[in-house]
């Protein structure tokens, strides 16, 4: 704050009272929440009709609510298959949608089953997810191993529905950055990682979310993948992403934070397979399922959903 602003907001909030004011000032002057402690909250908003109209915007700036929601957004993948199962979680996020509205899904890979075939994107993606298409809701998608089996996945990367830049790229929404990631083992390693490690460096967003298809960490038959932990945990860590999103396998786990960063799989939005749990297992589960996410300014509040529409696990991720 200038010294000419601050001289200005003493002078008229003077009648405020010096306690409030300093508070005000104290709150202002604070420090960003770091990981894992909660934003100060101690100070109560002071009511709008005791402040002049004219500086009623300059004060309610030094005062940041952590309850204010940011965005909402929903992740699932491995759902490419046209069969009841996903359409069964198709109609969950329909639901859950009309309740709190979301605009964006992110797209865990393994989109069109068995081979990438762009003939089934009508079965697969555009009539379960109509609804949501309808009210404008954005899908977000990268390539899964069955994604490339066709002409290595550019055909899915050229369709408008998935909104893909690239076959990696990222796509700002308010205060969260999202980086999808091509994770198959023919991927354009050297330059992928290159432009995520640029990609991030620059971000000033307060969150950062990665997604891609493979796993990292996962108690399912694919289980923890030690090369691609190599490639990208470093510059997780480096960066302070808070959160890597996969499919591959047809489960859904949510991790304990690990070195800074949150792993969720979302893999069964089509289909389940059995999972187990690891040490650093926070909540797994075989159903089907997708993801909700909130997003707040110190906090981001997941919550798993069934095909009942009920939520089954709920999670904290600190900023």
């Amino acid at each position: 704050m200038s010294y000419k602003r601050r001289q200005f907001l003493l002078a008229s909030l003077g009648y405020l009272g010096f306690a409030s004011l300093s508070a005000i000032l104290k709150r202002f002057r604070a420090k960003p929440a770091v990981a894992n402690e909660p934003a100060a909250r101690s100070l109560e908003p002071i009511a709008p009709e005791l402040i002049p109209p004219d500086i009623q915007a300059s004060a309610q700036d030094l005062l940041p609510t952590d309850n204010e929601v940011l965005l909402r957004f929903s992740s699932l993948g491995d759902t490419g298959t046209g069969t009841r199962s996903q359409y069964a979680v198709a109609a969950a996020m329909i639901a859950h949608h009309q309740k709190q509205p979301f605009p964006l899904v992110l797209m865990a890979g393994d989109n069109i089953y068995n081979n990438g075939e762009m003939s089934k994107i009508a079965a697969v993606f555009e009539r379960p997810y109509q609804p949501l298409l309808q009210r404008g809701v954005k899908f977000h998608a990268c390539l899964g191993n069955h994604d490339i089996r066709t002409e290595n996945g550019t055909p899915q990367v050229r369709y408008p529905g998935f909104n893909m830049q690239g076959r990696y790229y990222s796509v700002r929404q308010g205060p969260v950055q999202f980086f999808a990631l091509d994770t198959n083992t023919n991927a354009p390693w050297r330059d992928q990682l290159s432009w995520l490690d640029q990609e991030l460096s620059r971000s000033d967003a307060l969150w950062k979310v990665v997604f891609g298809h493979h796993t990292l960490y996962s108690s399912g038959p694919h289980g923890t993948d030690r090369t691609r932990i190599r490639l990208l945990v470093p510059l997780f860590q480096t960066h302070n992403v808070q959160l890597y999103i996969n499919g591959h396998d047809h489960h859904y786990e949510r991790s304990r934070e690990i070195n800074g960063t949150t792993y969720v799989i979302c893999g069964a939005g089509a289909g389940t397979r059995p999972v187990g749990r690891s040490s650093w297992t926070a909540y797994s589960a075989s159903r089907l399922s997708f993801v909700s996410y909130t997003v707040y300014r110190d906090r981001m509040e997941l919550q798993a959903i069934g095909t009942n529409h009920q939520v089954f696990d709920r999670g904290l991720i600190r900023r």
